[in-house]
């Protein structure tokens, strides 16, 4: 064993007494953590993780963060608070402990309810423990059988049948950095049938030591209820982030999920989605923004198991420097799943020689009448567009960061709240902004078509 696995394994041991939950629950724990033992960290050999070698990434566990103190609380606290007023109802977990002081529990909409992830697991609660599992495609993962091992604390979002909630709600997963510490937080949202809610998640944290976060989001559908879901990773560099969305839909309910990603030196995000009533649809989406040395994996199951489901994947990736882009996707369509529809789609651009990405889409089908298709394409900026802007008296940066900008927002649109959708391409903007600062100031600027060629040797040299 590594001595990554050695810690872990120690660490269990030591601390499972001590962790949140009934005999159920330490039952669950126990089993999530024999599947670790079973293989120890994933390496390229395990085919889900074929890109991202966790057992040569993660060469040390980290100990695990100790719960936050009143002046990091209200320090984090004030620095929320400075964003302004929102109308968003924010729940703060602060290195995977549940903050209510932080959170705006009192503003709570109608048919929300909110507890503690740690509370619940203690009272054994059976709308909670029966939900710990996740779908099974998902439970074979040893990063989610970590986190289910391990979880200390996180939030529980329940939403009542039949219920409208018109505001955001956002689940703040802060990082404190102050020493090189892990973290493993875990969100519940049950969804009634026929409800509708929009939830945000955050990962974001303080610049500082390295740290290790491996958390998990869970949603349950009820039939016919809507999901609007957006993430946003903004972790310092340094940081390793692993974050695992389960989803599973009942009869007629929808769930879009959207993830924009630019922060952290290692991350890996994985979903797993069952479609397990009919007419249920899935739309999943994301954009990544990567450079220097990142490694930025997606990774993602779709199962349908169920008739006349959709399911629609379109992700986006910028790749600059010496970073490394990851897409890896899934659909399965189950022998009874019928007139299922489903399309899959990944996009990069490379902009330097020593950008790489990996795109592995794939298609498992057991039904006879289905429609499904997947795509994938990899290339640089084109030089057509560079030389029609660049014609028209816009510096090189300019024409770059114009046509980039394009690309990020067409898959912003899978957005449905504006609001949501301008804050991300403000992010966007920022991280364009802070690539063309790095670059060299150029001042050549072409007059006419005859400098044409030149601009496509600057784009051999330049790349």
């Amino acid at each position: 064993r590594t001595p990554a696995e050695a810690r872990l394994i120690d660490q269990f041991r030591a601390s499972k007494a001590a962790l949140p939950g009934n005999a159920a629950v330490a039952l669950r724990r126990e089993e999530a953590f024999a599947t670790f033992a079973a293989g120890g960290l994933p390496t390229r050999r395990v085919e889900a993780w074929h890109y991202t070698d966790l057992r040569a990434l993660m060469r040390e566990a980290r100990p695990w963060a100790p719960p936050p103190d009143a002046s990091t609380v209200a320090a984090v606290r004030a620095q929320l608070d400075a964003e302004g007023p929102s109308d968003s109802v924010r729940l703060v977990i602060i290195d995977s402990v549940f903050i209510p002081e932080a959170s705006d529990l009192d503003r709570l909409p109608a048919g929300v309810q909110v507890s503690s992830l740690a509370a619940a697991l203690a009272e054994g609660r059976a709308a909670v423990v029966q939900h710990l599992a996740g779908p099974e495609i998902a439970q074979g993962d040893v990063a989610f059988a970590l986190n289910a091992a391990f979880m200390r604390d996180g939030v529980v979002v329940e939403v009542a049948p039949h219920t409208d909630v018109r505001a955001l709600v956002r689940i703040v997963n802060h990082r404190t950095a102050a020493t090189a510490t892990a973290s493993a937080a875990r969100a519940l949202v049950l969804v009634g049938a026929s409800a509708t809610v929009t939830i945000i998640e955050e990962h974001v944290g303080e610049a500082g030591e390295p740290t290790q976060t491996n958390d998990a989001l869970q949603f349950t559908l009820g039939d016919g209820a809507r999901v609007e879901h957006v993430a946003i990773q903004r972790l310092p560099p340094g940081a390793l982030c692993i974050a695992t969305l389960t989803a599973d839909l009942g009869a007629r309910a929808t769930f879009n999920s959207f993830a924009f990603s630019a922060g952290a030196s290692v991350v890996r995000r994985q979903l797993f989605v069952r479609c397990g009533g009919g007419h249920a649809k899935t739309a999943l989406g994301g954009v990544s923004l990567l450079n220097a040395r990142q490694h930025g994996d997606t990774t993602l199951v779709v199962d349908h198991a169920a008739p006349a489901g959709e399911s629609r994947e379109r992700f986006k990736h910028i790749i600059d420097d010496e970073a490394v882009g990851i897409f890896q996707g899934k659909v399965i369509v189950r022998r009874g799943a019928q007139k299922t529809d489903g399309g899959m789609k990944s996009n990069a651009l490379l902009l330097s020689e020593a950008a790489a990405m990996n795109n592995r889409p794939e298609l498992e089908i057991f039904a006879d009448d289905v429609i499904c298709g997947h795509g994938a394409t990899c290339g640089a900026l084109d030089d057509n567009q560079l030389f029609y802007l660049m014609a028209r008296g816009l510096p090189r940066q300019e024409a770059e960061a114009l046509l980039l900008e394009a690309f990020a927002g067409e898959a912003l649109d899978q957005v449905a709240d504006e609001g949501l959708r301008e804050v991300l391409m403000r992010h966007v903007r920022e991280w364009l902004a802070a690539r063309a600062a790095s670059l060299p100031q150029s001042g050549f600027e072409p007059v006419g078509p005859a400098e044409r060629s030149i601009i496509g040797n600057r784009d051999r040299t330049e790349a």
